[in-house]
């Protein structure tokens, strides 16, 4: 059973920096990671190599408890490999090195030659050049073949560390796709909205019911029926689609004729490459086009065939809107599709992936349980994947990234997964994700904070383990971070041309399954379960404890008038004296000056903010069970959460399911009921729906107008003395403002006339 606390994130004291590149076309400090020291061994090529009856060669790297082969090269007596293979200084235990070429048979290794390297002569910090080096059989012979090798120590911050083989995500379970298990930059296609207006088509001879069908890709819509019977159909009608560059499924639209209800008849059909479609970037209408549509089929028994047909539309390419790859909550980048639009970037992000803490086994190999875990982060366009560190459940990644950042109202994601190359597994396990706001970080300060892996599962939330973090946000001018603050977070586009929330969460998830289906078809893959637990491409289904977290929400942000209501309610009871002098002194002060009214208001709010500042959080805000209704969930309000959809439980649990949500959803119709029926109300004032209750509130506007304009403002003001006066000199049963209530209470709603 977790404590509460231990699912709060704790701030970090690591020792930051130290791992410097051993090349000047690398500018990156690492100074947000650990220094790991590496054996960098790059294995170039070989020259006159004895590779007789042989299917090819390749080279074994040695180091006693750890080893690193080669690709098999084609049988040719120069082969190439160029590969590099990278050792923790910590699995380094002896002072030689052995690379040893051997030749592959059909049937067997043969060993060709072999070069020692003494370790002790390598330079710290400065890469050798890459060298030829005579072959030694098994006796300690030279013969004719060189292998061409480069050693040299180095750090996390060398440029081959990337591409290197690491000892680290070694395992003897398995050797080969070892490629698959590196760190990894990706890029996100780039993503448009494209906008299909159909307008109306000539020359169809239809029953009537008539309809145009769009498919691109996998997402296909259509317009509605037009019952109208001609052989000229209107629809004008938009469909929205997502597209990813480069353009490589065609539009495919069709006109089709609902003969039956189960039952459509193809009239004719067209296909648009979309790499010839105009992309809009302003505002402008973008021009109509006719398009013919293609002949279908024979249409018999006294109906003839189209012999001519065409298609009125307006397509094209929105370049203003930002297309929606992941949730419009935790999204990392507002900006458009289009370059041209796009403004600076602001600042700069840099995030440290230090290690991870007692993760939890995902797997059971050899009747073993074992982890192999990555991490992969997400903001704006770009990925980043670290390598899988094999066979613990403690990795050190100590591995640094940047990002541009143009909005810091932005959230970056960073999930932890377990690789399933080494299980052989379909898919990589879901270990759990962290996500934070740039724009609760103070600019130049590193954060470095291990926050805890919660995830909520059918037997309540469960900690996976923590990941340590190092975070920077540099800002590159503090005028232009003001200026992002007084924008709009979307385009104007989003604005000016509003797209549905439908529309939007139809296209999110369309965005979605295009950039899963992009990035994992680059080498190595970033696997699809992996971009959809990053985007969170979640079905939104009922939940208990949702519904009661955002009420809680709702209670606590109504709680502050609340107290602000009890709090005047004590001062005209005169419950702390001291205090309702002071609030009378400060009326009094606003008779007789009135133009201080609002500069004392704007003080008392600085006076707050200021009182404040030593509150301030000290550390990114993280995931809070309590909050989330997770740490006292009923388990079958998570069974129920966590069921299929449609439903997989019994008849009898339906039932008592569906009558706890009826119970519960009949309350949030009261409530959204008596909430409408006070704004009804208030809107019934002047419109003479109750005559008397019409007049009476034109006749009070009308004194009260009078008496302001007559009187100074000071004895508005003085009203509030009257509702400050002592409790001696009230009535029994107070009059106002119970009075303005039991008038509002009687004015009429729409309630009355409701079936």
């Amino acid at each position: 059973m977790h404590r509460h606390e231990d699912f709060l994130l704790f701030e970090t004291k690591p020792h930051l920096g130290g791992a410097t590149a051993t090349s000047d076309e690398l500018t990156s400090n690492y100074d947000l990671v650990e220094k790991m020291e590496y054996l960098y061994v790059q294995v170039v090529e070989a020259k006159d190599l004895p590779l007789k009856d042989a299917t090819g060669c390749y080279v074994e790297i040695n180091l006693a408890n750890h080893k690193g082969i080669t690709r098999l090269s084609e049988n040719k007596s120069n082969p190439e490999w160029s590969q590099v293979f990278a050792f923790l200084k910590d699995h380094v235990q002896v002072t030689v090195l052995e690379a040893a070429v051997k030749r592959k048979k059909a049937t067997k290794q043969d060993f060709v030659g072999r070069v020692f390297f003494d370790l002790n002569v390598v330079p710290p910090d400065t890469p050798l050049a890459p060298q030829w080096y005579r072959l030694e059989d098994g006796k300690g012979n030279t013969f004719k073949g060189e292998l061409m090798l480069a050693v040299w120590w180095g750090t996390q911050a060398d440029k081959a560390f990337a591409e290197a083989w690491h000892s680290d995500g070694a395992t003897s379970r398995r050797t080969e796709g070892l490629a698959s298990i590196g760190s990894k930059i990706y890029l996100s296609p780039k993503l448009w909205y494209l906008r299909v207006n159909v307008i109306e088509a000539e020359g169809l001879m239809a029953t009537g019911n008539t309809f145009v069908k769009a498919i691109v890709g996998n997402q296909a819509l259509k317009t509605k029926i037009c019952t109208i019977k001609s052989t000229n159909p209107l629809w004008n009608e938009d469909l929205m689609f997502v597209a990813a560059e480069p353009f490589e499924d065609p539009l495919v639209l069709s006109v089709r004729d609902r003969v039956a209800p189960d039952k459509d008849e193809v009239l004719g059909r067209c296909a648009i490459p979309l790499q010839y479609v105009d992309k809009r970037l302003d505002y402008k209408t973008p021009t109509s086009k006719w398009y013919n549509l293609e002949k279908n089929s024979m249409i018999t028994e006294g109906v003839k065939e189209n012999k001519f047909a065409r298609l009125h539309m307006r397509i094209c390419f929105e370049g203003g809107y930002h297309v929606f790859d992941e949730s419009t909550h935790n999204t990392s980048d507002f900006r458009p599709t289009e370059e041209q639009l796009c403004k600076s970037s602001v600042g700069v992000l840099e995030v440290g992936i230090i290690n991870a803490q007692n993760l939890l086994p995902m797997k059971i190999i050899d009747g073993r349980p074992t982890t192999d875990a990555y991490c992969v982060a997400k903001y704006g366009q770009k990925w980043f994947r670290t390598r899988t560190i094999a066979d613990s459940f403690t990795p050190r990644w100590n591995e640094q990234y940047s990002w541009e950042v143009f909005d810091p109202c932005t959230v970056i994601t960073i999930g932890v997964f377990d690789n399933c190359l080494y299980s052989g597994g379909a898919k990589d396990s879901r270990i759990g994700k962290v996500r934070i706001r740039l724009s609760t970080l103070e600019t130049e300060r590193v954060y470095t904070h291990s926050y805890p892996i919660l995830v909520l599962q059918p037997s309540g939330v469960k900690k996976m383990g923590e990941i340590h973090l190092a975070l920077r946000f540099t800002s590159c001018s503090l005028l232009n971070m003001i200026h992002v603050y007084s924008q709009p977070q979307l385009p104007k586009m989003h604005y000016d041309y509003p797209l549905t929330i439908k529309q939007i969460d139809i296209m999110k998830h369309h965005a979605i399954q295009i950039v899963s289906r992009k990035l994992s078809c680059v080498e190595p893959p970033l696997r699809k379960e992996v971009v959809e637990f990053i985007l969170e491409d979640d079905f939104s289904m009922w939940s208990l404890r949702k519904s009661k977290a955002n009420f809680f929400r709702i209670m606590g942000v109504l709680s502050g008038l609340f107290a602000a209501g009890r709090w005047f309610e004590e001062i005209c009871n005169w419950k702390n004296p001291r205090t309702t002098i002071l609030i009378h002194i400060l009326f009094l002060t606003w008779v007789l000056y009135p133009v201080l009214i609002l500069p004392t208001i704007f003080l008392y709010l600085f006076l707050i903010g200021v009182s404040c500042y030593r509150w301030r959080p000290m550390h990114p805000p993280h995931l809070d069970t309590r909050l989330s209704q997770a740490e006292i969930v009923h388990p079958d309000e998570l069974n129920e959460e966590f069921d299929t959809f449609p439903t997989s439980g019994s008849s009898e649990l339906v039932r008592m399911r569906y009558d706890r949500l009826r119970s519960i959803a009949n309350r949030i119709v009261l409530v959204v009921g008596d909430l409408a029926t006070y704004g009804e109300r208030l809107q019934s004032l002047l419109s003479w729906r109750d005559p008397r209750a019409t007049a009476l509130i034109l006749m009070f506007c009308l004194i009260a107008a009078i008496v302001l304009y007559v009187a100074p403002f000071q004895v508005a003001l003085l009203t509030v003395f009257y509702v400050l006066r002592h409790p001696r000199l009230r009535h029994k049963r107070p009059i106002f403002p119970y009075t303005l209530l039991n008038f509002l209470r009687r004015l009429p709603s729409k309630r009355e006339i409701m079936l």
